[in-house]
């Protein structure tokens, strides 16, 4: 028969008809007997609850229940501080530290191999499975290290980008545990901002649907080591994320807007829209009436909202972290070129994360077709060139 046991409030309801039946001279044992209780419960009984209301037997008994949770916890603390301790010097960051470290923690507190993953924050598979690296590792090792040490800048992610365009079938976490095992750096991320989304039909609204749709252009500024300030005009395709130009000048006017963009529209055709802020250069009556009669809607963002002009911000930023901190400028001539090589990298081979780590204008080299028409062609060309040697010698045409 199981044993029943009774809530706080039914046991001082017994002991106060306990109570009531002693004033009156019943025994307690009679008393026991007719509650179908042991007389040891009901001394036992008294002595806890005697003298307690039913709420404050509750909070009694809730006490009794967080101190046996905290010993339990103060405990557990404690034995994870022993293992803790007993570990080597500094982070276990490595699955193959955490092995070791695993195995001497059990052999020395004689604690289970779950506890002891547990602590170090090992898997158990990772724990009983022994590593075996593939034939690879070594020549993938040396590889992301020298792509490493060339893009100062570059995260893992990035990087797994650059090894799949020169052929490496490799997967993102596992350049991931190598970048974390050689001890190399990943920039900080920056934290993510939302779209400002505006009910007056500002440009937000419109997203870039195909190239040539939406253009974005930004001045950056920087100093050449002399001290002196240049600016560039950096030209963007929303929609592809090329950079269509960058012009480096020490003063940059509205009449020099008018010049790079009538170049470009000139090489890749006018786009519908254009967006940039509200600077003197952009919503100057020269260059706004000039985009109206071309054909190109302008888009302003909100003042002090840099936000609204996304892509030309990140890109923006990605020059400066990526070349203008990290590069003396002699002369603004040294700039020009050294923007220019960088620009083409970006257009042609650094990944991309918005495009699947795929550059935006990627290189193409077309081999040269074999066919009846060049060879006809080189035919041709080459009888020209006997006939015009022969009437040089003067000889029969």
């Amino acid at each position: 028969m199981a044993r029943k046991r009774y809530t706080p409030e039914q046991i001082i309801g017994m002991l106060r008809e306990a109570e009531v039946r002693l004033a009156h001279g019943e025994r307690v044992g009679a008393i026991c007997r007719s509650l179908s209780i042991s007389e040891q419960s009901y001394y036992r009984w008294r002595r806890e609850y005697g003298g307690l209301k039913v709420s404050q037997a509750r909070r009694l008994k809730d006490l009794e229940k967080e101190n046996q949770r905290l010993r339990k916890a103060v405990s557990n603390l404690t034995l994870d501080a022993l293992i803790l301790k007993e570990n080597c010097r500094g982070k276990v960051l490595s699955p193959s530290r955490r092995r070791s470290a695993v195995d001497h923690v059990c052999k020395a507190l004689g604690v289970s191999e779950r506890r002891a993953c547990k602590v170090t924050g090992q898997h158990r598979s990772t724990q009983r499975k022994p590593a075996r690296p593939r034939p690879d590792e070594k020549s993938l090792t040396a590889e992301i290290i020298r792509l490493a040490s060339q893009y100062g800048r570059y995260g893992y992610r990035r990087i797994t980008g650059l090894l799949r365009n020169d052929g490496w079938t490799v997967n993102a976490k596992r350049v991931e545990r190598i970048w974390r095992r050689e001890g190399l750096k990943v920039p900080k991320k920056q934290p993510k901002r939302g779209r400002l989304w505006l009910n007056d039909g500002s440009c937000m609204r419109l997203r870039p649907q195909y190239r040539g749709h939406v253009w974005s252009y930004d001045f950056v500024a920087d100093r050449t080591h002399d001290g002196k300030a240049f600016r560039m005009l950096t030209v963007i395709d929303e929609h592809s994320r090329e950079c269509l130009a960058i012009h480096v000048q020490r003063q940059l006017k509205s009449d020099d807007v008018l010049a790079v963009l009538t170049d470009l529209f000139q090489r890749h055709g006018p786009p519908a829209h254009i967006r940039s802020d509200n600077g003197a250069e952009f919503t100057s009556h020269t260059v706004r009436d000039w985009l109206g009669r071309i054909g190109v809607k302008t888009l302003y963002i909100e003042p002090g909202s840099p936000w609204e002009n996304g892509y030309n911000e990140s890109f923006n930023g990605k020059l400066r972290d990526e070349l203008l901190n990290g590069e003396i400028f002699y002369t603004l001539r040294e700039a020009e070129i050294l923007i220019g090589c960088w620009r083409q990298h970006y257009n042609t081979l650094r990944p991309h994360s918005s495009l699947g780590y795929k550059p935006p204008a990627p290189e193409t080299i077309l081999p040269r077709p074999a066919g009846l028409p060049y060879a006809t062609l080189r035919a041709a060309q080459q009888g020209d060139l006997n006939r015009r040697n022969s009437n040089l010698a003067g000889g029969p045409p």
